[in-house]
Formats: C-alpha cells, structure tokens, sequence
C-alpha cells in the first residue's frame, strides 16, 4: 500500500496477530540485539507507541544492518505476529528492509537518553521525533479539531479575522510594525518623524494582537461567528507563560449577555477537555507519567497538587463558581494568607490571587465578573456604578486565567465616551463606533489562548514546549 492506503503504525498495533503480511514506514528509534537477531523500535509518529520489527541477522546484509541506526527512516515488509515479549500484542518479522534515509549515529542529536527541554528547543527542527513532543503534537491536533467541531455543531460560522491591521483592539501597544519603508532611509515629514503615508498601505500597519474587533462586525450580522488564527504581541518578556507569536480562538455572539457568555466559556472548555480524555489517552497517559517523574525531585511541597489526569476531571466534573471581582478581593483579603502581591480593590488581580481561588478557597474552577472599569478593555459594557464592566475571567488550577471576555459596550455613546477618556484614536476604530449607530445589538465574546490550553491539558510547565516553533525575545530560528 502507498500513499493515503498505506496503514499507520497506530493501526497495525491494534490489529489482531493473524500472521498477515504488511508494510510499515517509519524511523528508527532504537536498535538492540543479539548475535542472531536485531530488535528495531519504528515509530510513525501516528502513535506515542513504536512497533517493534525483528529482524534475523542472517536474512539481510551486513552493510544494510549498520545503517539501519536511531534517527534513520526504513521501510520493512513482514509478518505481523503474536509478540514474544511483553509490552506490545503484536511485533513485525521481518523479511524485507529497506534504508530510505540514512543517519550518523555519532551526529543524531536525539540518542536513548534524557534530554533536557532547553535542549530541545535548541533543536525544534527535530523535537516533534520525541515522544513529548509527538504526543504534544498530536493532543494540540486534537484540540484543533475539537474546537471546530464544537462551534460547527452549535452554528456558530469561522471567520478569518485581519493579521495585518491598523488598530489595536486591546489599546495597550507592543505591536510589530509591518512596514515596506528603507529602514536605513525612510520618507519623513517635516517634523523628521517618519512619513507612513507613503508606506505600502498609506499608514502604519501592525500585526494584529486580536481577531476580536472583526469578529463582532460579523457577529453583527451572522449573530454566532468564531475566529482562530494567529496573533502577535511585541512584549518583552522571557517567562514561561510569554509568546510573541500565538494562537486565539475568539467567539463573539449576538444577542448574548454576560450569563450567556460565561455559559459558553464553561460549556466550551469542558467539552474540549473531555474530547482530550477521550481520544488522546495514550499520549495524555505519557506525559502524566513523565510529570510524575519530573517532579519525583521536587521538595513535596513544589509538586503538583493534582496529577494530569485529576487536574482534567477537576475541571469537566464540577461546576465553575461564579462570582464578582468585589467578592473575590474581600475572599483574598480575609484569607489571611501573605500574597507577594498586595489585595485591594483596584488591582489586577496576578495568578497566586487567581489560583487561591481555585485551588484552596473554592476548589472547583471559578469565573470572576464585573471588573473595575479602569483595568479592562475600552469596549466592555460599563456597569450602572460607574465603576466596573460586564467583564468575565474563568479561571483554572495550575495557571490561573484560561479565558477572559465580555459583554460588549452596544451603545454608541457610552463606547464614543470612553474612547475619548482612554485617548485612542477614533480615526483608526470609525466603522467600530458605526455598528452601533445601525441596528446596534447586546452581544458577548471572549478570547481563548490556544496556546495556554494546549499547556493545561498537556501539562508542561513552558508554554514554548506546546507549540512547534517558540517566537520569543531574540528567538526567531527555524
């Protein structure tokens, strides 16, 4: 079999042993043996399993034998069999071999032994042959999926937002300008700043940090839209938690208030979550083993409180807490517990504050609402007081906020207003404002980093190990 017949290794491993025989391609991920037969580990990468082939020494020559090492691909014809050995059902006799790629064992940088994460970002051309980061791969897939099924299945329609834009949804900054100017000798106005209107699109351009601003205008017609497509934010930052370039998944509905939305958002992840336990038990059951034995050197009290698969049912078995950010605060502050960061009313909350909640005060994942109105957005619908919006955060162990959205500002005084008292240019947002002078709606939507799901469910600690190429400060390799 060739091409889209040829079965996977993923397949043959869960076929009954009835002497049949195949053909499997694939590479090498050890070799051992004896003096009459060589024992090969291949690997597709269809599974976090590898099929064992067994080949007789006499069967094939020396010279192909000695190329047949870790990191080479092979294609082997045989017989699929009963195993012999424990830790498969079935293994691969083999009765043809071929090299189709060879590889220098004293240069193959993924040998059978433990390599370190940082070492393998430094490889990330070759990362993805790993069992971690295979398993990765094939969990993010899965959640990829899901997420598509999931608003398929509800109506909801994907639009593909804008990645080159000339505004800034969140207001806060730290885009990547994209510009066709001579960096060495750029056009410039009388005042020597430089002269965008003579740039490609007549205006400074970044990339975009939100699909969300779009996504509403398209709410605002097809009532139930999602976008998921990358997105860029020029932070300075080298933490576990920082990208520069990543993914987001933004629904936006109209007609939705801040209780449709939080229904949703609780309804979403927990269906994403369950179709993880579902149908990546293999590669979910991989990486909770190797947390387990990752952090068998941790003092007791720097270990997980939960293991992987605990901290998934935690979230899909209870309900989320909802409750205010006022109440949250005056929870914290009666705690009694010493934060490194300060409560009082007004701040933003950091993740020690978020994962109290969740981990010691509620033990269940908790949503937070109505947020002051000076540390959100510019389009959150303002509360009565005056003080707080209709925002909404859903917070999860281990990591604090997961989502954070809103019910939108839907009149057109209110937003025009605070626009101008946060001091954006409503140049760059003129057809934002338009919506809502034409058949303005209530309507909600919230944000998802794709990314900072992909770490929850997988359970790694560096939100650079669950995507396949990093973009961070001073990183742009591969």
């Amino acid at each position: 079999m060739t091409g889209l017949n040829r079965q996977r290794i993923a397949d043959w491993l869960q076929t009954e042993a009835k002497e049949q025989t195949i053909s499997v391609s694939g590479w090498v991920r050890t070799k051992r043996g004896n003096k009459e037969l060589a024992f090969i580990a291949i690997n597709d990468g269809s599974t976090i399993h590898s099929l064992q082939v067994v080949a007789e020494l006499n069967r094939f020559s020396d010279d192909l034998l000695k190329t047949v090492q870790t990191g080479c691909s092979i294609e082997v014809h045989g017989k699929l069999v009963a195993s012999q050995g424990s830790g498969q059902a079935v293994e691969l006799l083999a009765e043809k071999m071929e090299v189709l790629g060879e590889a220098d064992p004293e240069k193959f940088p993924l040998q059978k032994k433990k390599h370190s994460l940082e070492f393998l970002r430094e490889i990330a051309h070759l990362r993805p042959r790993t069992n971690t980061f295979g398993a990765i791969l094939r969990i993010r897939h899965a959640l990829a999926f899901a997420i598509h099924k999931y608003f398929n299945d509800r109506h909801f329609y994907y639009v593909h937002a804008p990645i080159l834009t000339g505004s800034d949804a969140e207001g806060a900054g730290e885009m990547f300008r994209v510009s066709v100017l001579d960096p060495a000798n750029p056009p410039r106005k009388e005042d020597q700043s430089v002269d965008f209107s003579q740039d490609f699109f007549g205006k400074e351009a970044n990339l975009t940090v939100s699909g969300q601003l779009e996504a509403e205008l398209a709410a605002l017609a097809l009532s139930r839209v999602y976008t998921f497509g990358p997105t860029f934010r020029a932070e300075n930052s080298n933490t576990a938690r920082h990208l520069a370039e990543f993914w987001m998944i933004e629904p936006e509905m109209a007609f939705f208030d801040l209780n449709d939305n939080m229904d949703l958002a609780e309804d979403f992840l927990k269906y994403l979550i369950r179709y993880a336990l579902e149908n990546c038990a293999d590669d979910l059951a991989f990486l909770e083993k190797r947390q387990l034995e990752e952090e068998s050197q941790l003092k007791k009290e720097e270990r997980s409180a939960m293991s992987l698969t605990d901290k998934l049912k935690f979230v899909v078995e209870n309900e989320f807490e909802r409750l205010t950010y006022t109440i949250a605060v005056s929870i914290l502050e009666k705690s009694g517990k010493k934060f490194e960061f300060p409560v009082k009313w007004g701040i933003d909350l950091q993740s020690e504050h978020e994962r109290y909640l969740v981990e010691k005060h509620f033990k269940k994942p908790v949503i937070l609402t109505n947020y002051p109105k000076e540390i959100k957005a510019f389009y959150m619908k303002q509360d009565e007081d005056g003080k707080t919006v209709r925002a909404m955060d859903v917070l999860f162990p281990g990591i604090g906020e997961i989502i954070g959205g809103s019910q939108r500002e839907e009149s057109y005084e209110k937003l025009s207003t605070r626009i101008d008292e946060l001091g954006i240019h409503r140049d760059s947002l003129w057809w934002y404002l338009e919506t809502r002078q034409f058949g303005t709606v209530q309507h909600s939507g919230f944000g998802l980093g794709f990314e900072r799901l992909v770490l929850f469910v997988t359970g790694m600690s560096n939100i650079r190990d669950v995507i396949p190429f990093p973009r961070t400060p001073k990183n742009l390799e591969f």
